[in-house]
């Protein structure tokens, strides 16, 4: 075997920040390099994602992964067991050809996730490099991104209380990652006092860190978000601005072709709904939409990005971090943004793969995290070293969610004047801010 071969894996069931079981993985390689990952998983999932595997039975409420750790040391392990760690497509294309299937759900996208990411973490560790460096292509320079932080929750992420997921502050007016991450934490901070003194309980946290307390109406959160920027003492959209993740998907009704806001008791077409958030973004400064409409709503998807051209439009269940799916929309002119989750997915090769045909479609690219999150970071290094321009973690609470910022701000720190920072110019389109 050569140092860089793999020669041992080892897996376990751990927790993710729901306290609910995921997969995690060590690779270890001849010459002693290795590496650990643990993957995360998703409550607003999209149809067309890779499959996780899970139990059933009593056990966890059927959501053990038991069996797809057994996969991770079984078969998967029998199919890239003496494979050069080195070669990252080739250890990816070896989990796909032991799963057989698309979307992975024979052996488990979370039992595949968890090699290909241990493996490239061991690569890395073999060649004394840190992971953004390793992944990088050759030449270019480690980018940290523009964070999207949540401050106030909604949709699957908090009980439902109201139907749009997560608004977002976008610290546009920041020089540095570490000065996004001050304005975020200054956001946050103001955005829970306007709520306090608006008599709302600020206790209530959604999975992502965000607010969860139970408001009026969806435009509501808006106003609570744009007078907790100026309770900060920033501009509002000139220091930080707005994102909003619909989840459209989510509150989509498909028998009735109908979006059901549910808690305002309304009910909106396709177009109703676009032009309810045209009208957000007359009134407020957004910058960000993700899911604008629901994932298989191709043809007002279309339309919708002409209508709502001067922001940027992320699709996430729409693409979920597929190539076909990406390049269905590319053509057709739908979106003119990529969310990217690996866990979507289920290996590192096929994430990078959507990231590179974005980047040459000109969509912008967003690194992104899941709602069920874990203690690892890689994920702030693969947005340095592919140069997603752009990140999506969660909250500036809760430890799953500050692992990733305390990454970035390491690698931030540690490179000192190299740092190149993305900002506000990773915006798709930029607004000019």
């Amino acid at each position: 075997m050569n140092n860089t071969d793999i020669s041992e894996l080892f897996a376990w069931e751990a927790l993710d920040s729901r306290g609910t079981p995921t997969v995690a993985c060590e690779v270890v390689l001849a010459g002693g390099g290795r590496g650990t990952a643990i993957v995360p998983s998703g409550a607003s999932t999209g149809t067309h994602e890779a499959v996780e595997l899970r139990d059933g039975g009593e056990r966890y409420g059927g959501r053990g992964v038991s069996a797809a750790v057994a996969n991770v040391v079984g078969p998967l392990a029998d199919a890239v067991r003496g494979r050069d760690a080195t070669g990252q497509a080739d250890i990816d294309a070896a989990i796909r050809w032991a799963d057989g299937t698309a979307d992975l759900s024979a052996l488990g996208a979370n039992a595949a996730l968890a090699i290909s990411i241990a493996n490239v973490k061991a690569a890395a560790d073999a060649a004394g490099e840190p992971l953004y460096s390793y992944v990088a292509e050759a030449g270019a320079e480690p980018l940290l991104p523009l964070p999207m932080v949540n401050i106030i929750s909604g949709g699957a992420h908090a009980g439902r209380a109201i139907d749009v997921q997560d608004f977002l502050v976008v610290p546009v007016g920041a020089s540095s990652f570490t000065e996004a991450i001050d304005v975020a934490w200054r956001v946050r901070r103001g955005t829970a006092a306007v709520a306090e003194e608006r008599g709302y309980n600020v206790a209530l946290v959604a999975d992502e860190g965000g607010l969860a307390a139970p408001l009026p109406s969806n435009r509501s959160a808006l106003e609570l978000l744009a007078a907790g920027i100026e309770r900060a003492g920033l501009q509002l959209g000139t220091d930080a601005a707005i994102a909003i993740d619909v989840a459209a998907t989510e509150f989509y009704n498909a028998e009735k072709g109908r979006y059901e806001l549910a808690s305002e008791g309304r009910e909106l077409t396709s177009d109703e709904l676009v032009e309810e958030l045209r009208s957000w973004c007359a009134d407020f400064p957004i910058v960000s939409i993700e899911d604008v409409l629901a994932e298989d709503d191709w043809d007002n998807w279309t339309t919708g990005t002409s209508t709502l051209a001067k922001v940027q439009l992320l699709g996430d269940d729409l693409f979920v971090t597929n190539s076909a799916r990406l390049n269905r929309g590319i053509e057709t002119g739908a979106a003119n943004a990529v969310l990217v989750k690996p866990n979507q997915v289920g290996t590192l090769s096929d994430a990078c793969e959507v990231v590179r045909a974005a980047q040459s479609a000109r969509y912008a690219t967003v690194l992104s995290a899941r709602s069920g999150e874990t203690e690892d970071s890689w994920l702030a290094d693969l947005a340095v070293g592919w140069r997603t321009g752009q990140i999506k973690v969660g909250s500036t609470m809760r430890s799953e969610r500050t692992a990733k910022w305390n990454r970035l701000l390491e690698i931030e720190a540690r490179l000192g004047a190299r740092a190149g920072y993305a900002g506000a110019a990773a915006l798709s389109p930029n607004p000019g801010i």
